[in-house]
């Protein structure tokens, strides 16, 4: 009989490389594993293309990795096809992200990088997990049909009845280390990760939820 793969999700990155280095030496991903990143990527911190080389070599090399949109890259996209949100983005920490690649705007950027964005899905499910950026829209009858919300909009409790028995995992809202483990103590229904790495506050780092055996792993 094989074994069945553990299922992990990660919290916003935001280009903080070397914390997800040793976030990913303590977790040691194996072939079986299935991992999501719950978006924002890049952005803020200064090693964005590193995240991302990353990312991108992780599936190359066949591992079921699941990078989710975020809202920031959403930005970027939007920024890349209407210079109108350009000045957004970039007031968001799209500077740094400008810097990571050494270059000046986001023309010069590789189609490859392009593609990598364009493609990530906005949620993905596992049985009665739903992971999502930020939240869901709870007022209209599939949630799962409103990529807006999906990126931009948190929420602690849902009252959808299509929703009732699932266990949504998101990040996107800052909490503190300690936040994050409460909810995951008393068996919340809607699960925040995002314990706001970038900051660099007390009480905060990049975290890893390994779902089926309820333990979060983080590095401060």
């Amino acid at each position: 009989m094989i074994k069945r793969g553990r299922l992990i999700a990660i919290g916003d990155i935001h280009a903080c490389y070397d914390e997800l280095m040793a976030l990913m030496k303590k977790i040691q991903l194996k072939p079986n594993d299935t991992l999501i990143l719950l978006g924002d990527m890049i952005d803020k911190g200064k090693n964005t293309k590193a995240v991302i080389d990353f990312i991108i070599n992780l599936k190359q090399q066949a591992y079921p990795i699941i990078p989710l949109m975020g809202n920031h890259e959403r930005m970027l996209l939007d920024a890349l096809f209407d210079k109108g949100q350009l000045a957004k983005w970039l007031s968001q920490g799209g500077k740094e992200t400008l810097a990571s690649f050494k270059i000046n705007t986001l023309d010069e950027l590789n189609e490859k990088y392009i593609q990598f964005f364009s493609q990530l899905p906005y949620f993905y499910t596992s049985g009665k997990y739903i992971f999502v950026h930020a939240g869901l829209n709870d007022t209209i009858p599939n949630p799962l049909t409103d990529t807006q919300t999906m990126i931009w909009h948190c929420k602690e409790y849902y009252q959808n009845k299509s929703l009732q028995d699932k266990i949504i995992i998101h990040g996107h809202c800052p909490v503190s280390i300690n936040k994050s483990l409460a909810l995951i103590h008393k068996e919340a229904k809607v699960i925040n990760i995002d314990t706001g790495c970038v900051y660099r506050k007390h009480d905060t780092g990049l975290s890893a939820y390994l779902i089926y055996e309820k333990q979060l792993i983080t590095i401060k």
